[in-house]
């Protein structure tokens, strides 16, 4: 059985027990949190898709923690005008473990 969730402008396909880095969340450390945005829901052999979204499907999970992901560097250079400008960007995540998905 697995699911097809978004979160943050992605999709993720999850089953029970993945664990998962989602665009930053609001809940803390330790605290629950359920997706209603389910695409899709495929349990057993039956394919269960909405439009948008499959009325009636959750999917829960626990939050594990809050972190950011490894720096990647902005370089922005036009030639011969002595333009250079560099900037780092550390994007803000949630790591979540998916605990149930009712469907």
């Amino acid at each position: 059985m697995y699911a097809i969730i978004e979160s943050g402008g992605k999709q993720y396909k999850v089953q029970e027990g993945d664990i998962l880095f989602l665009e930053k969340l609001s809940q803390e450390q330790g605290e629950s949190v359920i997706f209603d945005r389910v695409v899709a829901v495929q349990k057993d052999d039956n394919m269960n898709v909405g439009a948008p979204y499959v009325s009636n499907a959750t999917v829960s999970g626990k939050v594990l923690g809050q972190g950011k992901d490894k720096k990647i560097i902005v370089f922005k250079y036009k030639p011969k005008k002595g333009y250079r400008k560099k900037q780092g960007h550390r994007q803000p995540h949630t790591k979540v473990q998916i605990e149930k998905i009712n469907a």
